[in-house]
């Protein structure tokens, strides 16, 4: 497939309609994991909070050595990052792997994070090949991808639960 270079958010048909697909996906999804667990709501607003802002940070820095490049992005004159994937995709991600994971010990949290995130990695590299939506320069693998997302969600899960335990602490 010829790749776009430029800036815009038109893209081809296939490019909006994951864009668009995508987008609806994770509003629906993203307010049931919020609120299917009541008890558990601020955990679940740390680690949307807390893993958005890390994405942002992380993906800057990515974009602006262009390691990754989004040639079809929300906003493209106001951000060089994917919008959609570092404040809403990943984020929800995160809640749900957090809650699937919540009593879990550390040899299951694993387990379950690689069921999660070697899918949604070759979604990814499909996307990258498929599609103008993502492009991986400057020897930026799916290797990369894998080992990025798996150790920024450990990373989040153990944020979560470093603050659930000093917040249990402080309310003894």
């Amino acid at each position: 497939m010829e790749r776009k270079i430029g800036v815009s958010m038109k893209g081809n048909k296939v490019d909006q309609f994951v864009l668009r697909g995508t987008l609806i996906i994770t509003v629906i999804c993203l307010p049931i994991l919020i609120l299917r667990k009541k008890s558990s709501i601020k955990d679940w607003l740390l680690a949307y909070l807390f893993n958005g802002i890390t994405n942002g940070i992380i993906d800057n820095v990515l974009a602006s050595y262009k390691i990754l490049e989004y040639p079809v992005r929300h906003f493209p004159n106001l951000f060089r990052t994917s919008l959609l994937f570092d404040y809403l995709v990943y984020p929800t991600f995160t809640i749900f792997f957090n809650q699937w994971t919540d009593k879990d010990k550390p040899k299951t949290i694993v387990f379950k994070l690689l069921a999660l995130t070697i899918p949604a990695n070759l979604c990814e590299w499909l996307i990258e090949n498929k599609t103008n939506l993502v492009e991986w320069n400057k020897g930026w693998t799916l290797r990369h991808s894998f080992l990025s997302s798996t150790l920024k969600s450990l990373m989040t899960k153990s944020f979560v639960v470093f603050v659930r335990k000093v917040s249990d602490k402080q309310h003894r």
